[in-house]
């Protein structure tokens, strides 16, 4: 179950110092978010979610742990995806991403989203703004809808997922590392220190 809340309400200390050679699992972590968002179905917003250890959350707020049901033992391993403020609709996704930084504690990202995409190539086609998406999108010869989920972290880790509206089950999802290298990589480059 994906659990979902602010980032200022779930890390109001300083940050935990780094998690030493622990190695996150961000697959988890993706599949977990495209599962949540194939349950809310299709034509929905860009989401963009914090991963932050389950450990350390747990640790921070005992109180909200256990309301989202985090009690016992919990894998060192695992991520929380924190569900951030939507995106400004009327920036273009690579500038927004171009303008975000995390904090320190925060130790990864993802990012969930659909676009149209033609058979056989890597491009992907925007409706005009006035346009019905969905419309607009069955109309366009050679295309897919497809939902995107990629995921990042601080380490270098990287995983994506992909669903295909007309292949809409969970066994016909995609996943593997460089499915997506675009988006990954730019996710990447909102986990960078301002100095590097």
């Amino acid at each position: 179950m994906v659990r979902l809340y602010s980032v200022e309400r779930a890390l109001p200390v300083p940050a935990v110092g780094h998690h030493g050679r622990v190695s996150f699992n961000i697959r988890e972590a993706v599949l977990e978010l495209e599962r949540h968002a194939a349950g809310q179905g299709w034509d929905q917003p860009v989401r963009i979610y914090a991963l932050v250890p389950t450990t350390d959350l747990m640790e921070r707020e005992p109180a909200l742990a256990e309301m989202l049901g985090l009690t016992g033992e919990i894998a060192d391993d695992d991520l929380t995806p924190v569900e951030q403020e939507p995106l400004p609709g009327e920036v273009p996704l690579e500038e927004a991403l171009g303008r975000m930084a995390w904090p320190e504690a925060v130790t990864g990202c993802a990012l969930v989203m659909e676009r149209l995409v033609l058979k056989g190539s890597d491009a992907t086609l925007e409706p005009p703004r006035d346009a019905d998406a969905g419309s607009w999108a069955q109309n366009q010869e050679g295309s897919e809808e497809v939902r995107m989920v990629a995921g990042v972290l601080r380490d270098g880790s990287r995983h994506s997922a992909l669903r295909m509206r007309h292949h809409d089950s969970e066994d016909e999802v995609l996943n593997g590392e460089d499915l997506v290298p675009a988006l990954t990589s730019a996710l990447a480059l909102t986990l960078e220190d301002e100095e590097e």
